[in-house]
């Protein structure tokens, strides 16, 4: 299977791809320290299976990558690993996409398992994450308030007319990067990690 890992911490980093050289299974095609350096590089014709995503990156931070690499990769399935437990964290980027959730605290034995896991179509979280998660779930709080914005509208009805990210943004006279995170935030409410699942079920509603 081929892995992708971004991942800001050097060290982490480093031990990931040197634990990898033990898997025989398991090959690194690349590592990055940042999303961004991972969006510019030239990927064309390689078959990623699985990404280990950090959340706590500079610039682009996981959360907000997940929707955009979904979108560019829909097949890819991704593993976040973070410091972070919060349980708002934990459910957006399992709204987002991600199919697994790992402290960084986790060994690399279990978090390459969890690489093993996730390519025969399963999931894993650690169990201190799956807490908070149940503890989340439980109280309710996933509640959401499923009225969009004027500005979602907008954005909303370009993504229905099949008009593209830059034909919205200069439609709204706005940036992509800000009619991405419109959208983001558009995929949470919907619970969707795609453009045609949110066109699909705003419709259907």
């Amino acid at each position: 299977m081929n892995l992708i890992i971004i991942e800001d911490d050097e060290t982490i980093r480093r031990n990931l791809v040197t634990f990898s050289g033990f898997q025989q299974e398991i090959e690194v095609l690349a590592d990055y320290s940042s999303v961004e350096d991972f969006m510019i590089s030239d990927l064309s014709g390689t078959n990623i299976d699985v990404m280990i995503l950090d959340i706590g990156l500079p610039g682009i931070s996981g959360l907000e990558a997940l929707p955009l690499i979904k979108e560019k990769y829909p097949k890819l399935d991704i593993i976040m690993l973070t410091a972070f437990d919060e349980h708002e964290k934990i459910f957006t980027a399992l709204q987002s996409g991600a199919c697994s959730y790992l402290a960084k605290s986790t060994s690399l034995e279990n978090i390459f398992q969890t690489v093993r896991i996730v390519f025969n179509g399963g999931s894993y979280m650690s169990p201190t994450i799956a807490r908070k998660l149940s503890e989340f779930l439980a109280s309710g709080s996933t509640k959401k308030n499923t009225n969009f914005t004027p500005r979602q509208l907008n954005v909303m009805n370009g993504l229905v007319d099949g008009l593209s990210y830059k034909e919205i943004a200069t439609q709204m006279d706005v940036s992509i990067d800000t009619i991405r995170s419109h959208i983001k935030r558009i995929y949470q409410i919907l619970h969707v990690n795609n453009k045609a699942a949110a066109v699909a079920k705003y419709l259907k509603n």
